[in-house]
């Protein structure tokens, strides 16, 4: 029985590493439900938990529609006035996505997102202390943030800098906190490409997604933005269509700047 007077967390599971088990092929498989989750932490929190079970996924096979299942999950959760912020447990192949889509549709929440990267089952599952970490944080206050490893940062340019290392994410955003957005609308039932650039590369894979009818294309470009003559013309035939390029870059940190000529 719960304290009616403690503060109320909602943990929205979608599966990931932190809900898997090992079979007997070898393989992981989502297949732990919320409250499974919440059983295995050490010591109850000084908190009422509520677990809402959304999805048991890997988060290598999501999609905008779930990133988006999640992000409305959150505002729901948030829209509670009885409960004082969010725990998401996700799978971390995808983690960095989900995590900044919440904080532009969600910036003043109190969301902590968490996961882990050995199994429930592992000898060294790493899940229960990630998760009572990311209930600890989460009750610091208001912001959508990342407690992972015994880390916390922000969500705002994090990324996944390792595959097997308990601490699996770092920052790479100049401020952390990242700028003043918000985006209220949902994001799905668009073909969104994303090509990446590398050196001598042509602009095939982005005529490519042109022609399969992507609305929009992110260009994971080189250096601080830069790109072949035949890329950079594919990006203007995209302009001429009216599909909108976003250009990004392969290089973790620093700002992407026009620089260099044509």
């Amino acid at each position: 029985m719960q304290n009616a007077h403690l503060p109320l967390l909602a943990v929205i599971a979608t599966g990931g590493t932190i809900a898997s088990r090992t079979g007997g092929d070898g393989s992981s498989t989502p297949g732990l439900n919320g409250q499974a989750l919440l059983d295995r932490l050490d010591a109850p929190p000084p908190v009422r938990l509520r677990p809402v079970d959304l999805f048991a996924r890997d988060s290598s096979t999501l999609g905008l529609d779930e990133m988006q299942a999640i992000s409305d999950e959150i505002g729901r959760q948030l829209a509670d006035p009885e409960v004082s912020g969010v725990v998401v447990l996700h799978g971390t192949d995808s983690m960095e996505e989900t995590a900044l889509l919440a904080a532009l549709q969600h910036p003043k929440g109190a969301v902590v997102f968490t996961g882990a990267q050995f199994t429930d089952d592992h000898p060294e599952a790493d899940g229960p202390a990630n998760l009572a970490a990311a209930i600890a944080e989460v009750m610091r206050g208001d912001g959508i943030r990342l407690a992972f490893g015994g880390r916390v940062t922000p969500v705002w340019g994090i990324y996944k800098h390792s595959a097997d290392q308990r601490d699996a994410f770092r920052t790479c955003a100049p401020d952390a906190a990242g700028p003043d957005l918000h985006l209220p609308a949902p994001v799905t039932g668009l073909r969104i490409d994303t090509v990446a650039v590398h050196p001598g590369g042509d602009g095939l894979h982005i005529r490519a997604s042109l022609a399969a009818g992507a609305r929009g294309i992110v260009v994971a470009a080189l250096g601080s933005g830069n790109a072949t003559a035949d890329i950079v013309a594919a990006i203007a035939e995209c302009t001429a269509a009216g599909v909108p390029v976003v250009i990004s870059s392969r290089v973790p940190q620093g700002r992407l700047v026009a620089s260099y000529g044509g």
